[in-house]
């Protein structure tokens, strides 16, 4: 009997179902608990159907905690695995970065040796030699990194 290809790699990989739920609440986290809520807070983990949230200060933690049941069926409504919440006071990890940027290199462009004689020629017009030095380390950057023009920099 055929069966899908996600439902193999959940019986293969033990808990991927929770870490994939898991990630589908942090890219619906700034929804569900709105702008302000969104910055003092973080999904953590879900164990057995309770999502455990970092809190960044104390008074946060209060109005939370207070807000449980709310904030629970607001959550459910959407995620109905979600059973309970529990909040925690923890720092908070850097957002992940978004796709386009992860990896994202901008291409080297070689130095031929007309490129290399301008730079000398305009870091030879700095006396003070290690501010010469810095501007040669600067354009043989922009050289080498070359921005579209007409961009804003």
């Amino acid at each position: 009997m055929p069966r899908a290809v996600g439902d193999l790699l959940v019986a293969a990989v033990p808990n991927l179902r929770d870490r994939l739920l898991e990630r589908e609440i942090r890219r619906a986290w700034p929804a569900l608990m709105g702008p302000d809520g969104a910055r003092r807070t973080q999904p953590h983990a879900l164990a057995q159907g309770c999502l455990s949230v970092r809190v960044d200060n104390s008074p946060w933690l209060h109005e939370l905690t207070l807000r449980t049941d709310e904030l629970a069926r607001r959550i459910r409504e959407r995620f109905p695995e979600v059973h309970a919440l529990r909040f925690v006071l923890g720092a908070l990890e850097p957002p992940e970065a978004p796709p386009a940027a992860r990896g994202s290199t901008m291409p080297s462009v070689p130095l031929d040796a007309a490129a290399r004689a301008a730079i000398d020629q305009a870091a030879a017009a700095i006396p003070d030699q290690t501010l010469a030095a810095a501007a040669r380390r600067l354009m043989t950057k922009a050289w080498r990194f070359p921005r579209e023009r007409g961009t804003a920099r």
